[in-house]
């Protein structure tokens, strides 16, 4: 058994491990995840400049993917419907309607110019390993250069973890990203391409919350026009929570027609009688017009799940901007300086007529010995020592080649060459400037799409929906049965309710309880008492309760009110083990004790008044109305002040 244990302990750690970082969760330095790094991967190695069949990029993929095509397919569209790295032909789905895509055969994709701009994907800087199978090679992350996890969004459930990130405007990124870099402030906020409306302050950085509504056009008094949707809705989702509230009457509405095509148009026409005015706010309250979002900025970093803020992600990557482009200018100045130390050699090598010495060498160890011999004379001129496969590029120069050499081409070339060298020493020295400068150049080419923001910061007063629930609901009781609800037949009703409205109960016991609005409950015979449990109500009502000691047949009198509570628990009016006579909620009324026949009393009645005994906690004892045995008691029968009294 413990070996079964520890297999099924194993193989879920590996499980678990394999879903959080190769599957749900998106990885910090290039904010993709795996199947979006693949198709970018195939899309960089089969790029053309043409458009090609999305089936067909699926097949791709699938040599790097060790799942289905479906996954990579909606991968692939959901990838292309963010406009930033995927060119697209044909129907790739309305992210208003909610419709899905075409079938891979019928659509096609390219990648965007500007994608191989902010992915680096050099060997020497991005690390790449074998594929699953081993026939190919994939990078681990690409190297970006912009905080895509931000722009791109991500959302994913892993094993004990999520991650909810929500879109981010590429230009603001791009802006707070310099702000960064210069240590100025910033502050970024999420912006939807289906526009609408959002509330930000409790976005915390990206671990809170934000509100966000449908933009809606309330000119018309008869007539409510939704034009831009809330983030994570479609016009079909909208529309439906719309009829049912309708149906279960909480929207007075004729008819609710969608004409959204390439922009959202959802009309709902009103009843004769109800205004717009009446309207927004239920439309708020009981349908998708307005949503609460929940982020969690979860991403992997240094192979491990770690909660990030975006301030934190800004910083990250501008941090990795400067770092990407320092090794871009290192190897371009590496490959500069190869370049500047073969174009020496073979200027040397043709000026100086050094080729002219391998004609009498009959060996190769000779031909090589006599060219580094006729370099000899030179090797202040050279970058670095001359080597064998130095030696090997001369000697594959053809003789048409040297017979035409031009030698102020070779001194041109070498002067562009310096110049760029000196360059990129300057830029080396100024790397927050250069990268500054790069993000106001991706700035200008992304200028020609439109990034715009498109959804609406605001101050949104969220709509209580306890507030706008007329109480039109019969609560019932029927003493018969013992059953108290809004669903019960029989019996009478005590009040209108709402579905969110809490329902004090007392027993016969004494016992009480608080709930939602029962549909069906057992309290049994003769409730005490039965009312509203929201704060205002129950701050109207004193009970007087009259119990009884078992042991000593003495009469305590206990005036209290309920502020506090637990839902769905228990609780007694009175002490354990007392026995509870009668419940009241008048301020005032008279009652009468009945007093155990005894040889010395002279006294078996007595009346008194509930209004002389003083208020007390819920938890305080009740106060012993005298000294004596009861048998029963009498109660004045006027009806209660509040609530409903039984």
């Amino acid at each position: 058994m413990a070996y079964v244990k520890n297999l099924f302990d194993q193989n879920f750690i590996q499980y678990a491990s394999y879903v959080i970082r190769d599957r749900a969760i998106p990885e910090i330095t290039d904010g993709l995840k795996p199947v979006q790094r693949r198709i970018i991967h195939t899309l960089i190695k089969t790029d053309d400049g043409r458009f090609t069949k999305v089936a067909n990029v699926v097949g791709k993929v699938m040599a790097y993917h060790p799942h289905g095509d479906a996954s990579i397919y909606t991968a692939l569209v959901n990838l292309a419907n963010k406009e930033l790295f995927i060119d697209k032909q044909g129907n790739f789905g309305n992210m208003y309607t909610g419709d899905g895509a075409s079938a891979p055969r019928y659509i096609e994709c390219r990648l965007r110019p500007v994608t191989k701009e902010i992915l680096n994907t050099n060997p020497r800087i991005t690390q790449y390993v074998d594929t699953y199978d081993g026939r190919d090679t994939e990078p681990v992350a690409f190297q970006a250069k912009l905080p895509l996890v931000l722009i791109l969004g991500a959302e994913g459930i892993a094993v004990g973890m999520s991650t909810y990130i929500l879109q981010h405007n590429i230009n603001e990124v791009i802006d707070a990203e310099k702000k960064c870099l210069r240590g100025e402030k910033f502050q970024l906020y999420p912006d939807f391409p289906t526009g609408g409306l959002i509330d930000v302050s409790d976005y915390q950085d990206g671990l809170g919350k934000i509100i966000t509504r449908a933009k809606m056009d309330t000119s018309d008094e008869k007539k409510i026009v939704i034009t831009e949707l809330p983030y994570g809705s479609t016009t079909e989702s909208l529309c439906d929570s719309i009829e049912k509230a309708v149906k279960n009457g909480k929207i007075k509405a004729s008819s609710i027609q969608d004409y959204t095509s390439d922009k959202v148009n959802i009309e709902i026409r009103l009843q004769r009688g109800v205004y717009t005015k009446d309207v927004v706010d239920s439309l708020y309250a009981f349908t998708e017009c307005e949503q609460t979002i929940y982020c969690n900025l979860l991403v992997i970093k240094d192979n491990m799940p770690v909660q990030m803020t975006c301030t934190q992600v800004i910083q990250h990557h501008a941090k990795q901007l400067v770092g990407i482009l320092k090794q871009e200018l290192e190897l371009e100045k590496e490959g500069l300086l190869e370049k500047l130390h073969l174009r020496t050699l073979e200027r040397i090598f043709v000026e100086e007529r050094i080729y002219k010495k391998i004609e009498t060498q009959k060996t190769e160890e000779g031909v090589n010995k006599a060219v580094k011999d006729g370099f000899k004379p030179f090797a202040a001129e050279l970058i670095r020592p001359i080597t064998d496969e130095d030696v090997d590029h001369l000697l594959r120069i053809p003789i048409r080649r040297i017979s035409l050499y031009d030698m102020n081409k070779n001194r041109q070339e070498v002067t562009e060459i310096n110049n760029r060298i000196k360059e990129i020493n300057k830029l080396l020295k100024h790397l927050v400037d250069y990268a500054i400068s790069w993000l106001d150049d991706i700035q200008a080419k992304l200028n020609t799409v439109d990034i715009k923001r498109k959804t609406k910061l605001t101050n949104i007063n969220t709509v209580d929906v306890k507030a706008v629930t007329k109480r039109d609901i019969s609560f019932k009781y029927d003493e018969k049965t013992g059953y108290i609800g809004s669903g019960v037949s029989g019996g009478v009703e005590l009040f209108k309710v709402t579905p969110y409205d809490k329902i004090l109960y007392i027993r016969k016991s004494g016992i009480y309880s608080v709930s939602e609005t029962p549909d069906k409950l057992f309290v049994g015979p003769e409730m005490r008492y039965c009312g509203f449990a929201d704060k205002e109500s129950l701050s109207k009502v004193l009970f007087t309760v009259l119990y009884r000691d078992p042991e000593t047949q003495f009469v305590y009198i206990k005036r209290c009110k309920i502020a506090a509570f637990i839902m769905n628990r228990d609780y007694f009016l009175a002490p354990d083990g007392m026995e509870v006579l009668h419940i009241d909620t008048r301020k005032n009324f008279n009652f009468t004790l009945n007093y155990v026949k005894k040889p010395k009393i002279k006294v078996l009645k007595e009346s008194f008044k509930a209004g002389d005994y003083e208020e007390k906690s819920l938890k305080a004892k009740g106060v012993r109305i005298v000294a004596k045995e009861v048998q029963t008691i009498e109660v004045q029968s006027d009806k209660p002040s509040q609530g409903s009294l039984f």
